[in-house]
């Protein structure tokens, strides 16, 4: 039982590290943080699989501090309330969501797979949201135009669709790649009694 929790804590340490490297590679960035990163959700993912829910939102909730870190949103200029809100919906809630991608690890590749989509919807739900709540009073930023003064909900569609679509596509497709490779499913499967 010891090895078993050493070998789920050193995996969950080195995916951790995989995936805050990956953030640092953005294929895309937009102002406030957002960004199309090369799989960078992946690896967070991976270890919910693996190793189940406790696990996997363990590691998602330290992955969601390390997004805090390297983020700007300390330089945006937010009053009190709204970053709270920002650190609280647009990170640690937003990628804490990652940990529940094993949720249908049981259920075989297409399981797994659906699992990963699901999680990336979740954020986007989560970031959507926060948009929602953090840019309800939007013409005190003139600097997006008034065309989107009085319709916060459709910026925050917009502005979250625009890297979020993309993120989940591109980490899904990857997972699916990955899970039907013979040789990478022995380690990706999830542990039996986990």
């Amino acid at each position: 039982m010891h090895r078993t929790r050493v070998r789920a804590l050193c995996e969950s340490a080195i995916m951790l590290a995989l995936a805050v490297a990956l953030s640092y590679v953005k294929l895309f960035q937009l102002p406030f943080d957002g960004s199309i990163t090369l799989f960078s959700m992946l690896p967070i993912c991976l270890i919910a699989i693996k190793w189940g829910l406790s696990w996997g939102l363990g590691t998602a909730f330290c992955y969601s501090w390390f997004q805090i870190l390297q983020g700007g949103v300390f330089a945006w200029g937010l009053t009190p309330g709204m970053l709270v809100a920002s650190l609280f919906l647009d990170y640690l809630l937003a990628f804490t969501v990652l940990g529940l991608a094993g949720l249908f690890r049981r259920h075989g590749t297409l399981g797994m797979v659906a699992g990963v989509a699901l999680v990336c919807a979740l954020r986007f739900l989560v970031h959507f949201i926060a948009g929602v709540v953090l840019w309800a009073n939007l013409e005190e930023f003139v600097a997006f135009g008034h065309e989107w003064v009085g319709r916060p909900w459709l910026y925050s569609l917009c502005y979250n669709g625009v890297y979020m679509l993309p993120e989940t596509v591109s980490t899904t497709l990857a997972a699916f790649f990955l899970f039907r490779l013979p040789q990478l499913r022995p380690y990706l499967l999830p542990v039996k009694g986990k």
